[in-house]
């Protein structure tokens, strides 16, 4: 529990120094931003100042005003676009803007509507007569600069996403390599009784048992044989043979009708035809088997479970229901998950090998179809049908 509690705490310290690592990084490059386009307006004062002495001294300038006027004029403003618009709504002056634009009228107006919604225009006045109007938009390296907010945060969200995904392969790896080695030691623990209740059948056969008796252990023995070449097999690829999945789904779940409370009502409609698919059978029985204790839980071992089978253009339908507690929409994925259970005493693994089982090893769906709560749940196993 402390370790458990240091780690999350460790989390969240991680994630609210990052969020306020981010947030600084974003308001240090809004004030940048602002702080340049102030500077940009000074310019363009300036500009607006040579202007006014420019036309005051229009006809009679000496050499040194024109030459000092003249540099304001032509280097204050490098890259900002502007037009200079007299009392006549005529331009006047333009920089830094493609003329072809300035020969059309409408381009024109869009230029300084655009630019009088960039920035604030500039009144050029001689004395009190307001004689130019100046419009100036942002420059190219403002504009850029505008959007590295932007591209700062996609190249975050993409760094997380890299960082999150391999986490999570990372976790999946190790959760395969405990699944794997429990799971062969599982089968390894359970082969060693299993030889012995072989011997031990055999010798009831000699005894002059009622002979329905050795039938039934010989079933039990047959499963426990399936079960452990089950748990044999996680961890590499299983050989998937084309099966009759009538008879494959039929045979399993009979076989745990036979095995459960008379309190439960079995229930099931399976057509009598054959319906061929790529099966590995051993965990497709697995999967019948987690699927249905699962709703025999849910409904504390008392209630109506029915098992659907049907087939549609490209897919074979099997659905289980029962009369359970049902689950709420918030959980239908969360139940697939490892180690997620409503149980007391459960490990959240039947559901999470059943996903595994029909997604990743035999390329099928499986899901929540519907559920209700104090109602029941279906869930729905869609696999593909031989083209």
């Amino acid at each position: 529990m402390p370790l458990r509690f240091n780690r999350n705490v460790i989390r969240w310290i991680i994630i609210i120094s990052s969020f306020i690592i981010i947030s600084l990084i974003l308001w240090n490059t809004y004030s940048f931003f602002q702080k340049f386009k102030a500077e940009e307006r000074i310019k363009i004062k300036t500009w607006s100042v040579a202007q006014i002495d420019l036309l005051k001294n229009i006809d009679d300038l000496s050499k040194d005003v024109n030459e000092v006027t003249s540099h304001v004029l032509t280097e204050t403003t490098t890259s900002t676009p502007m037009l200079v618009i007299d009392n006549d709504g005529e331009v006047n002056n333009s920089l830094n803007i493609d003329e072809d634009k300035l020969l059309d009228s409408i381009q024109t107006r869009k230029l300084i509507q655009r630019f009088s919604n960039e920035n604030q225009p500039i009144k050029v006045k001689v004395g009190s007569e307001v004689i130019q109007t100046i419009y100036y938009g942002n420059s190219p390296l403002l504009n850029k600069l505008k959007y590295y907010p932007l591209a700062l945060l996609l190249i975050i969200l993409l760094f997380g996403a890299v960082v999150f995904f391999f986490y999570r392969s990372s976790r999946n790896a190790a959760q395969n390599k405990l699944w794997t080695g429990m799971a062969k030691e599982t089968a390894h623990q359970i082969g060693t009784p299993l030889s012995s209740l072989v011997g031990w059948a055999e010798i009831l056969k000699t005894e002059h048992i009622n002979p329905e008796y050795i039938v039934e252990i010989e079933k039990d023995i047959d499963r426990l044989q399936t079960i452990t070449e089950r748990f044999s097999k996680i961890g590499s690829a299983p050989t998937l043979k084309t099966t009759d999945i009538v008879e494959a789904t039929k045979s399993s779940y009979d076989y745990l009708k036979a095995r459960s409370s008379k309190l439960i009502n079995f229930e099931s409609h399976i057509p009598h035809s054959k319906i061929e698919v790529n099966l590995n059978e051993q965990l497709f029985s697995w999967t019948i088997e987690n699927l249905v204790k699962n709703a025999i839980d849910a409904m504390k071992g008392k209630g109506d479970l029915k098992l659907e089978l049907s087939q549609n253009e490209k897919y074979v339908l099997i659905q289980i229901s029962d009369t359970g507690k049902g689950i709420s929409k918030h959980q239908f994925t969360k139940i697939f998950e490892p180690g997620y259970t409503t149980k007391k005493r459960g490990w959240g693994l039947g559901l999470s090998l059943a996903k595994r089982i029909v997604e990743d090893y035999h390329n099928g769906k499986i899901k929540v179809l519907n559920s209700e709560i104090g109602k029941g749940t279906t869930i729905q196993i869609s696999l593909k049908l031989l083209s």
